[in-house]
């Protein structure tokens, strides 16, 4: 049993059961256990590979995308370009490398700025980024970024940001909680707590006893901040994620661990937890901010921004394993059975128009 785990157990038993919500929370940030603030998730060594990590490719054509919205906003400096959730460094690092290659004069008069809460990750940052000729700063949260236009990507963010759930109970809804069972395990019930049912998805009227729905506040929060930031100031914003762009029914709750599934309750604190993200909630508060919206999947964006000519100017230069590396990149990032349609992508705009 894990530290973490133990310490839930002695929680519930002295406070009662906590929402889903609450045990996200606690496996992924606690301060003492939680799994990004003890742990070193990314890469082959860890328990998943995120999309910087299989090619340079998919964080140049990221940069790219990020340029042509400073250039398609009249080009203003000072300006800031901002990575939140970046994990080990390595998109951000990819990023630094091809604006300085695009255009130095931007580079340099732009801010970089590295969104994180964990000092266990910042030092990994800051060690992945040592030297960069940019001005680069370190941030626990978008309020403290510079007021100037704000040029933002998030990859593998909004998964991480702990979700509700509600379980079909009689003819309404009720808060799945985590309560313990005889032997003082941990397990799953319906709890007290209830949701208004406006706010679950239209199909669900009809859903069966025992279904899940899935509602987010706290990502909504997050991105209303993103949101009302480059409304006020300028800017757009790119997000990545394995989600759904319409709202429906369903249990996505998942533990991942050495690069498998785990069960969501086994081992708290050692396995990353992580849902699926509900694109269309994120674009509808994007869109009370005033700004535009464009979803599409992440096959059809790196595609679409130029993945395959990447692929092959590569490729050119390489060897034939090299290439073959490519080419197994290529497939992995945007091939319709790998991520290429699991991965779905949200540009948020201002109204002036779109971005390719």
């Amino acid at each position: 049993m894990t530290r973490l785990k133990t310490r839930i157990i002695d929680l519930i038993g002295r406070v009662g059961p906590i929402p889903v919500s609450e045990y996200m929370a606690l496996c992924l940030f606690d301060p003492e256990d939680g799994y990004y603030t003890t742990r070193e998730p990314f890469g082959a060594a860890g328990d998943f590979v995120t999309a910087p990590e299989i090619s340079q490719m998919f964080g140049e054509l990221v940069a790219v995308w990020l340029y042509q919205a400073w250039q398609a906003a009249g080009r203003p400096l000072p300006a800031t370009v901002a990575e939140i959730g970046p994990g080990r460094g390595t998109l951000m690092q990819d990023l630094l490398r091809t604006f300085l290659r695009l255009d130095p004069a931007f580079a340099g008069g732009a801010t970089f700025a590295m969104i994180e809460a964990s000092p266990r990750l910042t030092e990994i940052q800051q060690r992945t980024l040592t030297r960069q000729p940019v001005r680069l700063d370190w941030h626990e949260t978008v309020e403290t970024l510079p007021k100037a236009p704000l040029f933002i990507v998030g990859n593998e963010l909004f998964d991480a940001v702990p979700i509700r759930q509600f379980v079909r109970s009689g003819a309404g809804w009720r808060e799945r909680m985590i309560g313990l069972d005889d032997d003082d395990g941990l397990r799953f019930f319906a709890g007290a707590g209830s949701v208004d049912p406006s706010l679950v998805p239209d199909d669900a009227e009809d859903a069966p006893q025992g279904a899940i729905v899935e509602l987010a506040p706290a990502r909504a929060a997050l991105m209303g901040t993103i949101a009302e930031r480059i409304a006020g100031h300028g800017g757009a914003g790119l997000f990545i994620d394995y989600g759904h762009l319409r709202p429906g029914i369903g249990d996505t709750l998942q533990a991942l661990r050495k690069h498998d599934h785990d069960n969501v309750l086994a081992n708290p604190g050692e396995a990353d937890l992580t849902a699926h993200v509900d694109f269309a909630a994120l674009a509808a508060t994007a869109r009370a901010h005033g700004l535009n919206v464009e979803t599409t999947t992440q096959g059809d964006f790196l595609l679409g921004m130029g993945l395959l000519e990447r692929a092959g100017s590569l490729g050119a230069k390489a060897d034939g394993k090299s290439r073959q590396a490519i080419s197994d990149a290529v497939e992995r990032l945007a091939g319709h059975d790998a991520m290429g349609e699991l991965f779905k992508v949200l540009k948020i705009l201002p109204k002036a128009g779109p971005v390719s």
